[in-house]
This record gives C-alpha cells, structure tokens and sequence, in this order.
C-alpha cells in the first residue's frame, strides 16, 4: 500500500488540529462551574427580537389591541402609531414607551405587551456550532443547562469529540472559553459535567480525528 503526499498532508492537518485543541486545553480554557455553583443573581430578563411574536393589550381601548410579529429591523406597528423599535426591550419597557406614545391620543393609556412567539436577539440565543446532530441557535430560557441545550440540538453527532467541547462567553466585557465534557455528559451520565448557561453563549463541538 502506497503513502502519497495527499495522505501524508492530512495527517499533518490532522496532527495540527490535535495540537491546537491539546494546546487550548492547557491554556485559555476554564472550568465553567457546574449547575447551582455560579454566583447567585437575578435571571436575565428576556428581551425582544425580530422575529418574536408580540400581543399588545391596551386597557379600555380594544380597538387598539394588536397581534403583531417584531420585523427584521427590530420595529413594529401598532394602530396610532408606526415604526416602534421593540428589539433589545423588555416586554415591560416596550409597554411604558407605548403608554408615553399614546398619550398623545388617548388619556391615561394602560398597555400590557405579552411574548406570545420567542426567537430573540442573537445576544439573546444560545448557539450550538459543528458536530451536533442539529446544530442551530435555540433561544435562551431561564435556568437552561447544558444538558436542556444539547437536548434541543439532538446530542453529539456521530464522530463528534464531546469532551473538547469549548464553551465561548463574554464576562465583562471580554471573551472566555471554559472546557465543556458534553461526551462524559450524555454519554456516561456524569451529571457534574452539566453546567448553567447564559445568553450569548456559543457551544463550539469539535470533529474526532481519529
């Protein structure tokens, strides 16, 4: 059996690739505490994004009542009134700028705007990249896991290297990587390979070489 240039040039990448994740596993990566262990604090809130399905409730006023979806520029239209940004607002907030809008019409408007349909910002989602069966972006829910994300992508994809899974987050600021052990995870059921997650996050599953 012959060993040509070509095979001998992707053993290379290979050896390459190997270093390279060998060499982020001794430097620049974490351990990204396990469920319950992060720091106590408040749940973020959810806020809007093009794509989500909004209904609007206007107190006295149903005529002004409203189903509408968040456009790809973030905006919405409601009656009295165009071209609202809703995107990165709260459900709350989006609800006192409509008040303060509408004032101008009607007297002593009360709005109750309800999330009736979740995509949310991309700052807002959590994506989940290479060799998972479904790779996407899901949206963020509160006290979301490891486990619940992988669960919604459908799990590790067949040559999928689970335990040099790289978790990417901002804190403060600036970008962190943490060790994630999706393999031990899933496939042994080591629970304390779980792990919280949080908005933003960027799940990256690497390709086994071997």
């Amino acid at each position: 059996m012959s060993f040509g240039l070509t095979d001998f040039g992707k053993s290379l990448r290979r050896l390459a690739v190997v270093a390279v994740f060998a060499l982020g596993a001794c430097s620049g990566h974490q351990e990204l505490p396990g469920v319950g262990e992060a720091e106590a604090g408040s749940e973020p809130l959810y806020k809007i994004g093009p794509g989500d399905s909004l209904q609007i409730f206007v107190w006295r006023n149903p005529d002004l009542g409203i189903s509408v979806p968040v456009r790809p520029d973030g905006r919405i239209s409601v009656p009295l009134l165009e071209d609202i940004v809703a995107a990165g607002k709260t459900a709350t907030d989006l609800s006192r700028e409509i008040e303060g809008k509408l004032g101008e019409y009607i007297q002593d408007p009360l709005v109750t705007v309800i999330i009736t349909g979740f995509i949310g910002n991309y700052t807002e989602q959590v994506r989940i990249v290479g060799q998972a069966t479904n790779p996407q972006a899901i949206p963020y829910r509160a006290k979301m896991t490891l486990l619940d994300a992988m669960i919604s992508v459908g799990g590790l994809a067949e040559f999928a290297a689970g335990n040099r899974a790289t978790l990417v987050r901002r804190v403060g600021g600036e970008q962190k990587q943490y060790r994630l052990r999706i393999a031990d995870l899933i496939k042994d059921g080591d629970i304390s390979a779980n792990a919280d997650l949080l908005p933003g996050d960027v799940i990256i599953i690497p390709e086994s070489v071997f």
